[in-house]
């Protein structure tokens, strides 16, 4: 069984990213339960969705202390929610800085260093997803990119994953998320 737990700002695509993961789940023969927490995602706010896979998922919630993975598409997110992460999971995060309101406003600063505090606290893979969605054409394919790294580090074929995202993405954004998916399996 596996424990993910997807965490970002609003409009970075982390309930498409769900849907992928249960796709994927679906085809490799897992049962798979969702849940997304909307909140104040379009107002730039935190969004978080949990993800579950294994032979028979009764509960949709990842607990606190319970996730193996956590996919962060914004550092700050990833400081934010690993406290969801089990002590040996991996943290799977997004090199790039989305300041919240309180940054904008001068009330708070963004906290330095936070790659930096994950990697003396977990396993940490750090991917440049935003850079390769530019790369890409379209800094939304971001969140697909992050899903190429997952799975390529887990041993995923890059077919089964690729095919998870042809049953999710529409058709007529289809060819820029392929490309997204192989940029962020074939990152370094």
């Amino acid at each position: 069984m596996a424990n993910v737990l997807i965490v970002g700002v609003g409009g970075q695509g982390t309930l498409l990213a769900s849907r992928v993961l249960g796709n994927y789940a679906v085809l490799t023969g897992q049962d798979c339960k969702l849940s997304e927490v909307h909140g104040m995602s379009q107002r730039g706010g935190s969004v978080v969705t949990h993800v579950r896979v294994g032979e028979n998922i009764l509960s949709p919630i990842v607990a606190v202390g319970d996730a193996d993975i956590i996919i962060a598409f914004e550092k700050l997110e990833a400081l934010r929610w690993r406290h969801y992460l089990k002590k040996e999971g991996m943290i799977v995060v997004n090199n790039h800085e989305i300041m919240p309101m309180p940054v904008i406003t001068g009330a708070m600063e963004y906290p330095k260093n936070i790659l930096e505090k994950l990697s003396s606290e977990c396993k940490t893979l750090v991917i440049n997803a935003a850079q390769l969605a530019l790369e890409c054409g379209n800094v939304k394919v971001a969140n697909v990119i992050m899903l190429g790294a997952l799975a390529k580090n887990l041993g995923w074929k890059f077919e089964d994953i690729a095919e998870a995202v042809k049953m999710t993405v529409p058709a007529k954004f289809l060819e820029i998320n392929l490309l997204a998916l192989e940029k962020g399996y074939n990152a370094k």
